[in-house]
């Protein structure tokens, strides 16, 4: 049973959160066209070879919901367990089969009915057979002379080098080993580059989502007397779920305190106190677009003079990047614009010896080769601030395949920030320069004890430039004072 001081507080927010729904009606689905034109974009990059890709497997247990392979969603819009995707590709031009897996009917009764090969065309623009065939039609082709391109059936990129074990994974050792002459490539970047440029219909999903998540970050900051980190995390889900999210994009991070140093925090379980701020980096999900949104707020509804001043330092250091993030703009220089104001502000408060002052870090740097590595600075804000955002959490940019600029179609996310701790300090190795950089900086640091601070917002580059898509989310230290003096007052 939940108790009655979390319901109501999140009855509260939910009430005063209540805007209505969307001013716009919901986005159209993406047309099927636009899956066949994503194949025929594969088809051209691969010119003549044989496109292997899985989807997700059937859960073995009931503890959540079937969701499917971003790359294979991409290609084939199936949303359903158990099926695979071949296309035979010959001077660019693809002919492609699904290879689905129906339900028996018992087994229907509990989850619901799934497309068979008759159905296939009218609902996903291909051809199906059966699951069952597809181990011979592999090995048929695996004879014909064609390379194989295997895209991986992972959940992520990210971790792709970690997942050895997958059903595709196995086919492909069992293709190599039965047929050792035959050239078999990672698909995954030809399909990541085509990914990297969205469709409009792809940028409504994603404005939806990012609304979506900016109303759960409104709620969260008027969500009164939270005791846990868990209150705000259920603000922020309940209030994508009430606004039509499927589930959050990834682990929502709420990590108040000490926590909000930790990057990726997802317990979510620690009380929050007066004085802490909170880091809440939280997005929903929408039709499969994944949103990003952080928001650090002070539990008490002001931020101290320490936390204002660290908060400023990153939202101008966030600005700076926007800035940079034009069209045709590299996007190593809205990194580096974002790094300089962040250094100069850290040098100016003590907390690092100078702009250009050095450490050695407890991980493996280079710093000879690569002395920028090797900065004070980077103990403070050591992680990069832009990917791209889309089917995944971490999407591509079309400068990673390109020319590293930012172009039309591009969708990212820009997220400076600053966590300062001594149990950083604390984690360097004992050497010569490391000591001299603790003796100096040491009082500084306990003045910021866990201020960790990090702003992220959501953009697209359209024709006319940068568009901040995340707006809605207040980020001035003014919006979000004000936004939480309307918070209900009551005890627990």
């Amino acid at each position: 049973m939940v108790p009655r001081r979390f319901a109501t507080a999140l009855l509260l927010a939910a009430a005063l959160s209540g805007r209505p729904a969307f001013a716009q009606p919901d986005p159209d689905p993406i047309p099927l066209g636009e899956f066949a034109a994503r194949r025929a974009a594969l088809a051209q990059r691969v010119d003549s070879g044989v496109v292997l890709a899985y989807g997700a497997r059937t859960l073995v247990h009931d503890f959540s919901m079937f969701f499917q392979l971003p790359a294979f969603r991409y290609l084939t819009n199936v949303d359903e367990p158990d099926a695979a995707f071949v296309m035979v590709v010959r001077g660019g031009k693809g002919e492609g089969t699904l290879f689905l897996s129906p339900v028996d009917p018992r087994t229907a009764f509990y989850y619901g009915t799934r497309t068979d090969s008759a159905g296939s065309e009218a609902r996903f623009g291909l051809r199906a057979r059966s699951f069952a065939a597809l181990a011979g039609v592999l090995d048929s082709l695996a004879g014909s002379g064609l390379p194989f391109y295997h895209v991986p059936d992972v959940e992520t990129t990210d971790f792709a080098r970690l997942d050895t074990l997958t059903r595709g994974q196995e086919t492909v050792k069992t293709l190599a080993r039965t047929h050792p002459s035959l050239p078999i490539r990672n698909a995954m970047p030809l399909v990541l580059a085509i990914r990297a440029k969205k469709s409009e219909a792809e940028l409504a999903m994603l404005r939806r989502a990012i609304e979506i998540t900016s109303e759960g970050h409104r709620a969260a900051m008027l969500t009164a007397n939270p005791q846990h980190e868990y209150e705000l995390k259920a603000a922020l889900e309940f209030e994508f779920t009430r606004r039509g999210a499927e589930r959050p994009a990834y682990g929502s991070i709420v990590g108040a305190g000490a926590n909000a140093g930790t990057l990726h925090y997802m317990r979510d379980s620690d009380p929050v106190r007066p004085g802490d701020v909170v880091l809440m980096d939280a997005g929903a999900e929408y039709r499969g677009y994944a949103a990003d949104v952080t928001r650090t707020i002070p539990v008490n509804g002001t931020y101290s003079p320490e936390q204002r001043t660290i908060y400023q330092l990153v939202l101008d250091a966030q600005k700076a990047a926007e800035r940079n993030s034009q069209p045709g703009m590299n996007v190593r220089a809205a990194t580096d614009s974002s790094e300089v104001v962040r250094v100069k502000g850290l040098a100016a408060l003590g907390l690092i010896e100078s702009e250009d002052a050095m450490y050695d870090p407890p991980w493996r740097a280079n710093c000879e080769a690569n002395p920028a590595s090797c900065r004070q600075s980077n103990l403070w804000m050591i992680h990069g601030i832009t990917h791209g955002i889309g089917l995944a959490v971490h999407d591509p940019l079309q400068g990673t395949y390109g020319n590293g600029t930012f172009q039309e179609g591009d969708a990212f996310t820009i997220e400076p920030g600053i966590y300062i701790s001594t149990r950083s300090l604390d984690a360097l190795p004992d050497t010569p320069r490391n000591r001299r950089f603790i003796a100096a900086v040491k009082d500084k640091v306990r003045q910021y004890q866990h201020v960790g601070v990090r702003i992220e917002d959501s953009y697209i580059i359209t024709k006319q430039g940068l568009e901040r898509i995340s707006r809605l989310a207040p980020r001035e230290i003014a919006e979000i004072e004000a936004l939480m003096a309307q918070r209900a007052r009551f005890q627990p």
